[in-house]
């Protein structure tokens, strides 16, 4: 199966290469980013989003900065890197991965002496999340993989998939290593209102990979899952503490669907979206704008003066989870995270 670079960096460049996400599945297009406000647009009108691919390009960003800031005094140098790196952290409140990613890349300036040596540094190390990234994701997926059946039909919600990573994927990771390693695997894709991931990203996705995907209105999973055609529902996160999961709106209800229905719900992340610092009451989930709901192109769907509420994010209770699918191995609540953030890949435990 092709492996399917989502971001990267470009050193002739000198700035951030990705995906336009917002313009999939109509149009396949490479963007790039040379300064940290073009960098910040991307990431709030979700041309770039996903939890790990927020981290990969968070750490960019920060390397962004130290190429973009002009070369005075160090000391002016680091702090106006750390000013540029703060507003980047601050463009999305829920995704821990995005502020994960730019302070390790800005912990590599305490050891720099100069402005070149710290472009070096912040860049090595940038390219080394994105390196890892992609790692993970494979581990993710074997281990996923050996949780699905040989034959069987997955459910996913949002996009968890390339596209919300450098590549490979989290919870579309499980699926690709399953089909690889030969079981039969169908997708039902929710397609995640209001800006449609799960049909604009996830089909794109995975019927580019010849993998058989079918799309269903968000309303649709609960009637699905009565009928037995269920028999995983497989989802990505963008923070995880320890008494719950945060992802795309929707989330939750599927994951009480699931429970309802006796049919597993995985959560498939990184250990770089674990928050061992915060509860669910102290994290912040991200409201965007009213246009997103109201207006879907020419046309407006909610009356003019009527409010709305457009959630980006849920929180899952982590009783609702069966399992979480890491990079170092399947986690079962309830959950230790500083144990589970010790743990090398070599004390996997299933």
């Amino acid at each position: 199966m092709k492996e399917t670079a989502t971001l990267w960096w470009d050193e002739t460049l000198q700035g951030i290469r990705f995906i336009d996400q917002t313009l999939l599945p109509a149009q396949y297009v490479i963007d790039e980013c040379t300064t940290v406000d073009r960098l910040i647009t991307a990431i709030k009108r979700l041309e770039i989003r996903g939890a790990p691919a927020l981290g990969v390009v968070g750490g960019y960003g920060v390397a962004l900065a130290a190429v973009t800031c002009p070369d005075t005094s160090f000391n002016a140098f680091v702090a106006a890197v750390r000013s540029e790196a703060g507003r980047i952290r601050e463009s999305r409140p829920t995704a821990v991965n995005l502020s994960w990613g730019v302070d390790r890349v800005l912990a590599r300036l305490e050891g720099a002496k100069d402005p070149a040596s710290a472009r070096t540094a912040t860049l090595t190390e940038a390219i080394a999340i994105a390196t890892e990234d992609t790692q993970c994701c494979h581990a993710i997926g074997d281990y996923g993989a050996a949780l699905l059946p040989d034959n069987c039909t997955i459910l996913t919600h949002c996009n968890a998939g390339a596209l919300a990573c450098s590549s490979w994927g989290t919870a579309l990771g499980v699926i690709r290593s399953a089909v690889e390693a030969g079981k039969s695997v169908k997708v039902i894709a929710c397609e995640t209102r209001p800006l449609l991931q799960g049909a604009r990203l996830t089909a794109w996705e995975l019927a580019r990979d010849g993998i058989d995907v079918t799309v269903i209105t968000d309303s649709t999973a609960a009637h699905i899952m009565r009928s037995g055609k269920i028999d995983a529902v497989i989802v990505g996160a963008d923070r995880i503490t320890c008494d719950a999961v945060f992802n795309k709106i929707g989330t939750y209800m599927h994951a009480l669907c699931a429970r309802h229905h006796n049919i597993p719900f995985y959560v498939a992340a990184p250990t770089s979206t674990f928050d061992a610092t915060r509860k669910e009451r102290e994290v912040t989930i991200e409201e965007r704008g009213r246009e997103e709901l109201a207006v879907v192109g020419n046309r407006t769907l909610i009356p003019d003066g009527v409010p709305v509420k457009n959630y980006a994010f849920d929180a899952t209770p982590m009783d609702l989870v069966s399992a979480i699918i890491t990079e170092r191995g399947v986690v079962r609540p309830p959950l230790d995270l500083s144990a589970l953030l010790s743990r090398t890949a070599s004390n996997n435990v299933q």
